[in-house]
């Protein structure tokens, strides 16, 4: 008999680390599913870029959206996940996202609305040795800030980060996804109120499932056990669906 397919898992990584660092907790997962893991322009092992863009990112993903793969992104990845989903959606078996920075879709919510005014304020009046920059960064978002000098590979996160377009720049598709046949699911990790609203829009508007497992900050998938059964049991949930 032919080898039973496993469902392919795209994991699309945010800013500060590649793939490999951001869904090292996964790695159990693929026992189960094929796991999808490029690292994006920018980061290690590759060289340094000019730029980011979110837009040109979700357009690069297209060589890794094959038909029946479940795309999952994490904060700038998630950004890049909606929109790449909305463009492929003919071949989006479903989608994942973990606190994407989207803050458009949560605009004159308050506490969005500070927050991406901070974050303005970061780019355009921050720290501009990298270092320093990532510190602020790390601290904004809720993520834990590793002790002592940073690694070259965190350096050159931080560099890529520097340079990334503005993801509350990004206009995403609602309609477009929540018109989208399969399903949606949103992660995020009770210890922010910006990223908790602009949660809570996507899955009003997209009609997704929504999940809340704290422990972690920003980073929900770092989790490892409690993550992984969310999402093995969203995945295999979509892929028993037929198809549309």
């Amino acid at each position: 008999m032919p080898p039973v397919s496993r469902p392919r898992v795209l994991l699309v990584h945010g800013s500060v680390v590649n793939g490999d660092a951001t869904w090292a907790a996964q790695r159990p997962l693929a026992e189960r599913f094929e796991l999808v893991v490029p690292n994006r322009r920018g980061f290690p092992p590759g060289p340094d870029v000019e730029g980011v863009d979110f837009e040109d990112e979700a357009r690069w993903l297209e060589q890794f959206v094959e038909p029946g793969t479940h795309v999952v992104g994490h904060s700038y990845g998630g950004v890049i996940a909606l929109l790449a989903a909305a463009l492929y959606a003919d071949r989006v078996s479903s989608l994942t996202v973990i606190e994407p920075p989207a803050l458009a879709v949560a605009r004159h919510v308050p506490v969005v609305d500070e927050f991406a005014d901070r974050s303005v304020g970061l780019w355009e009046a921050g720290p501009q040795e990298p270092e320093a920059f990532l510190r602020r960064f790390l601290e904004a978002v809720g993520t834990p800030v590793p002790p002592g000098s940073f690694s070259p590979a965190l350096l050159q996160g931080a560099r890529t980060l520097m340079v990334e377009r503005y993801p509350w720049e990004a206009e995403i598709p609602l309609d477009a996804l929540a018109a989208a046949s399969f399903p949606k699911l949103v992660v995020s990790g009770a210890h922010s109120k910006p990223f908790d609203a602009v949660c809570d829009v996507l899955t009003e508007r997209l009609g997704a499932e929504r999940a809340v497992l704290p422990g972690a900050g920003h980073s929900v998938q770092r989790l490892g056990e409690p993550f992984n059964d969310l999402l093995a049991a969203f995945v295999e949930r979509a892929a028993r669906r037929p198809n549309k």
